[in-house]
C-alpha cells in the first residue's frame, strides 16, 4: 500500500502555499539549537493548538538535552502533507493522525515503529481502554491517544427555539417538521461547512448507522462486494437530499469554511439555529462569544433517532482521539526523544488540564474530579457521559478507511449534497473503491 503514500509526492509544491505554518526555533531539521539532535511533531492549527503546544513547551523546559521542535499546519493542507511526507520517507518523528485506515497503510508501509514492547502498561492504563484500543492493530500497538475525546454532537442555539416555541429534535421526523417553521422566521435551521467536506460527513455517518446500526459500516470496511449498496446507505443518502431540498442547510454552505468558524458564527448570531460538529464547537463559541456560553444560550444534544432504524441512539461517532505514531524512518536519538516523551511527558496533570482549558475531555481514566472543577463541567461532563455510554463510536469514515476510499467518499458525498449525483449512483461510485 506505499504506492497510495508515495503518488502524492508531487502535491508538495502545491501545498505550500497553502500550508500555515509555525514553527518553534529556526535551527535545521532535526537539529536542537545547542547543534544536538532533536526530535519533531507536527500538530494542527485551531483550538487544540495552544495544549499541544503547552504539553511540548513543558517537556523541552524539562528536557533541555531532548527537545521536540513543533510546526503547526491548518487541518486539511496537513493530511495531505502528512501523506506525502510519510511517503517520501521525511515525516516527522512524532506523526499525528486518526488511527483508522490512514495508520493501515503506514503500517503496510513500514513506516510507522510498533510500540508494543517500547510502551507498557503504566503508559496505556492511563487512558481509556476504547481509546488506546483504536490504536492497536492485528494485536500490536501502534498509536497512543494525544487529544481530547470528541463525539459529534448536535448543537443549537437556545433563543431560536424558543422563538419559534420548539424542542430540540428527538428523531428524524421532527427535524425535518422544524425547517419550515424556522424558514419562516428567516432562520436557517442548518449550518454546515461545506468547503471543508468533512462535516458533511457527519450527517451520513450518523444516518447510516440510526438506520443500519454499525453492521453496515462494518462490511465496508471489510470491503464486502456492493457494500455500499447496502439499503441504510441509499436511504441515508436520499434523507440527506430530502432535507437540502426542504431548504435545511444555510444558503451558500457549499462555500462555507469553518476553518474560520463561519459555520459556527451563524449559530452563535442568531442567523442558524443548529451545527452539527465535534466539541471543539463549544470552545470555539466561548472565545468568539463568552456571553453566549454564559447566558446558557447554547444547547447540545445526541443525534436524532430514525423511526424504524435498527440502531441505537446512543451510538456516536466521531474521533475517540487524535494519536501518535513513531516514524520507523527517524533516527535512533530521535526515537527515543519520542520514546521518552510518550512515556512520561504526555498524559500528565498538565496535559489533561491544558486540553480542559480549551473545551476538550482528556482520554484518560479518573478524570470526572477534573471535569466535575471544570468551569465548564455542565457541558464536559455530557461529552464523557455520551462516550462512556455509548455501545458504539465509530471513527470519521475518511479516517476508518484506506485513504483512497476516504478521499472517494468525502468527493462523492459533497456531489449528493449538491445534487450532482442521485443516492444510487454515490453507491455505484463507492462500491468501485472496495478494495481500493
Amino acid at each position: 500500500m506505499s504506492h497510495r503514500i508515495g503518488s502524492r509526492l508531487g502535491l508538495v509544491s502545491a501545498l505550500a502555499a497553502t500550508l500555515v505554518v509555525v514553527g518553534c526555533g529556526t535551527t535545521g531539521p532535526g537539529t536542537a539549537a545547542g547543534g544536538t539532535e532533536s526530535a519533531t511533531a507536527w500538530i494542527l492549527t485551531g483550538s487544540t493548538e495552544a495544549a499541544f503546544r503547552s504539553s511540548f513547551d513543558a517537556w523541552n523546559k524539562a528536557h533541555p538535552s531532548e527537545q521536540i521542535k513543533v510546526q503547526a499546519f491548518e487541518n486539511n493542507a496537513y493530511k495531505e502533507k502528512v501523506r506525502t511526507a510519510v511517503g517520501a520517507n521525511q515525516a516527522p518523528t512524532l506523526i499525528f493522525g486518526w488511527a483508522g485506515g490512514v495508520l493501515q497503510s503506514y503500517v503496510d508501509a513500514g513506516a510507522v515503529d510498533d510500540l508494543t514492547s517500547s510502551v507498557d502498561t503504566t503508559v496505556t492504563g492511563r487512558f481509556l481502554p476504547s481509546v488506546t484500543a483504536v490504536g492497536r492493530l492485528s494485536g500490536k500497538l501502534y498509536a497512543l491517544p494525544n487529544n481530547g475525546i470528541k463525539p459529534a454532537m448536535i448543537y443549537y442555539n437556545k433563543d431560536l427555539f424558543q422563538a419559534i416555541g420548539a424542542q430540540p429534535p428527538a428523531t428524524w421526523d421532527d427535524l425535518l417538521a422544524l425547517v419550515p417553521r424556522f424558514l419562516a422566521k428567516g432562520i436557517a435551521p442548518i449550518s454546515v461547512s461545506g468547503q471543508d467536506k468533512w462535516p458533511l460527513l457527519m450527517w451520513e455517518e450518523y444516518l447510516v448507522d440510526r438506520i443500519g446500526g454499525p453492521e453496515v459500516v462494518q462490511r465496508i470496511l471489510k470491503n464486502q462486494p456492493n457494500a455500499w449498496s447496502d439499503p441504510a446507505v441509499i436511504q441515508a443518502n436520499t434523507m440527506i437530499q430530502q432535507l437540502v431540498n426542504a431548504g435545511g442547510f444555510v444558503k451558500g454552505f457549499s462555500s462555507i469554511s469553518t476553518q474560520s468558524g463561519a459555520d459556527l458564527a451563524l449559530l452563535y448570531t442568531g442567523k442558524a439555529a443548529m451545527n452539527l460538529n465535534f466539541p471543539t464547537a463549544y470552545q470555539t463559541i466561548k472565545s468568539a462569544d463568552a456571553g453566549f456560553i454564559s447566558a446558557n444560550k447554547l444547547g447540545y444534544l445526541a443525534f436524532p433517532a430514525v423511526t424504524g432504524g435498527t440502531g441505537d441512539v446512543k451510538d456516536v461517532v466521531g474521533n475517540p482521539s487524535n494519536y501518535w505514531s513513531v516514524s520507523a524512518k527517524a533516527s535512533a536519538g530521535q526515537k527515543k526523544i519520542a520514546l521518552d516523551y510518550l512515556r512520561s511527558g504526555l498524559a500528565t496533570d498538565g496535559y489533561s488540564d491544558a486540553l480542559l482549558n480549551v473545551g476538550l475531555v482528556p482520554p484518560v481514566t479518573n478524570v470526572q474530579g477534573k471535569l466535575d472543577a471544570s468551569a465548564d463541567a455542565k457541558f464536559l461532563d455530557t461529552v464523557y457521559q455520551t462516550t462512556q455510554q455509548a455501545p458504539n463510536f465509530q471513527l470519521s469514515w475518511d479516517q476508518a478507511m484506506t485513504p483512497a476510499q476516504g478521499d472517494a467518499v468525502l468527493t462523492n458525498l459533497v456531489q449528493v449534497f449538491i445534487g450532482q449525483i442521485t443516492p444510487k449512483q454515490f453507491s455505484d461510485n463507492m462500491n468501485k473503491t472496495l478494495g481500493a
